[in-house]
């Protein structure tokens, strides 16, 4: 059914949660994989760095080293970590390639999954929901309505349970 299936990963525990996913659903349909990772400038690792341009602590010079710095170090945790599930992926005898981007992350995984002519995607969603979308945006929205393919958005049950809980605390 699935022969190219892509997974979109960062540092955070919903995307290992869609990893596995990925994982599982390669092996059962001996499908093709590949693994990618957006960096952002806008995402909140990057906030640090950026807030030292404000505080008038750094000159201009300085300031440009440790963000140069800060952004060599991103791009070295986001390899290790493609390269770390690249190997678990490769345990699993599936065949399996891994990407960094650079940019937004939705228009990213969706312009990559055109031309790798993905037919399904594995994301991970955090339930966002009004004003907290509007606000920061919804990556596994953008992407499951901006793709050809199927799209399978991966749910965190922690945060599940947190919006169910705050909805009955509304409706209440």
């Amino acid at each position: 059914m699935y022969q190219r299936i892509l997974v979109a990963v960062d540092n955070t525990e919903l995307s290992q949660q869609a990893f596995q996913k990925a994982l599982s659903l390669a092996q059962a349909f001996t499908a093709n994989l590949h693994i990618i990772n957006v960096l952002s400038p806008l995402r909140a690792e990057y906030q640090d760095t950026t807030s030292l341009a404000f505080s008038g602590s750094y000159y201009p010079d300085t300031l440009n080293d440790v963000m140069q710095e800060e952004w060599v170090n991103i791009q070295e945790i986001g390899w290790n970590l493609l390269q770390s599930l690249e190997e678990k992926a490769k345990q699993q005898g599936i065949k399996v390639e891994i990407t960094q981007q650079i940019g937004q992350p939705e228009q990213e995984i969706t312009d990559f999954a055109r031309n790798w002519q993905a037919d399904l995607i594995v994301i991970g969603s955090h339930g966002r929901k009004g004003i907290s979308e509007f606000l920061f945006g919804s990556v596994s929205n953008y992407v499951s309505h901006h793709v050809p393919c199927s799209v399978l958005l991966v749910h965190s049950q922690t945060e599940l349970q947190n919006l169910d809980a705050e909805e009955a605390s509304v409706n209440n």
